[in-house]
């Protein structure tokens, strides 16, 4: 398979862009100032594109490379694809589904606990020698609040059963209720909101699924209300967020994602009850290399006409 050319959209993992040259003939896209005439010079024989949370294979790329077969995802998100695309011209993809499920939502529960109990401020306050001068304010309990999660696949199960160790009781939002659980759904993201003290977002980005949480779901969470985003960026409305942050509207969040990545608003940086990650929810070693496999597993099944492991087209 060597002869195989395989663009890799940016960089993701060391280990996965070691593997692909060594398995591969690996085009490192990042690398190319001049994308149009590359692509022009090599569209014959790149057969594969590799791409991630940050950067996949729009309908440009795709029609820019007429020997495409497949686009393999390092990420479980989708919204880098244009599967549509995909679909019309018979280019198979995958993703990386359920190996980042533990970290994912053992984040989420990690951005619950660090946002109420102010676990980065109370970090900050020994560190500065504060201690000395008086024990730190009193927090909010994590235990026992009410946790609404706005998609419940994979991700959202997991944090759901992460959720109820605390004894918090679990709500939902769905398109349709889910069979089989015990937890109450809502039909709209309002009520879901209205009834919940912490809400997650662990859907996956779609068009109908962007800004979700919006000014309307804000005010329904409500002062004390928490807005945990583990999903992507563009599922809030960032400037509404800042808004209801900054004015006292919403209690506090707990951020992975962004809507303009790498760039987070400014506004966000001096306030407490806010928790900023630079999304790392699937960022552990472990499960880096266990995505790096099944891209690299996906890939040679394919070029072998093998089933593939995790087909999504």
């Amino acid at each position: 398979m060597e002869s195989i050319g395989v663009l890799m959209a940016c960089p993701m993992s060391s280990y996965l862009e070691q593997e692909l040259d060594k398995r591969f003939k690996l085009f490192r896209f990042w690398n190319v100032p001049q994308k149009n005439e590359f692509l022009s010079q090599h569209a014959d024989s790149i057969r594969a594109v590799v791409g991630n949370a940050f950067a996949g294979a729009d309908a440009e790329l795709i029609n820019s490379l007429p020997k495409l077969e497949i686009v393999s995802s390092f990420s479980v998100g989708l919204d880098k694809i244009d599967l549509n695309k995909c679909k019309e011209k018979g280019i198979r993809v995958t993703n990386t589904p359920d190996v980042l499920t533990e970290d994912v939502a053992d984040l989420a529960i990690g951005l619950m606990l660090a946002v109420l109990r102010r676990i980065c401020e109370c970090d900050r306050h020994v560190r500065k020698g504060l201690w000395k001068s008086g024990d730190f304010k009193l927090t909010s309990k994590f235990s026992g609040k009410s946790v609404g999660i706005i998609g419940l696949g994979r991700i959202g199960l997991a944090i759901a059963k992460r959720a109820e160790a605390f004894g918090c009781p679990i709500s939902y939002y769905t398109r349709s209720e889910k069979p089989n659980t015990n937890y109450k759904y809502y039909p709209s993201v309002v009520e879901l909101a209205s009834n919940c003290q912490i809400l997650v977002v662990a859907c996956a980005l779609t068009p109908e699924t962007r800004h979700i949480v919006n000014r309307e779901v804000m005010e329904a969470l409500g002062s004390k209300g928490i807005l945990i985003n583990i999903g992507r960026g563009p599922h809030v409305d960032e400037k509404e967020l800042v808004s209801a942050l900054l004015e006292g509207r919403l209690g506090g969040a707990g951020l992975d994602v962004f809507e303009n990545e790498p760039e987070v608003p400014e506004q966000l940086f001096g306030l407490e009850n806010v928790v900023l990650l630079p999304h790392v929810g699937s960022g552990t070693e472990e499960t880096r290399k266990a995505m790096a496999d099944l891209v690299l597993g996906n890939l040679e099944a394919h070029f072998l006409n093998k089933p593939l492991l995790t087909p999504v087209v």
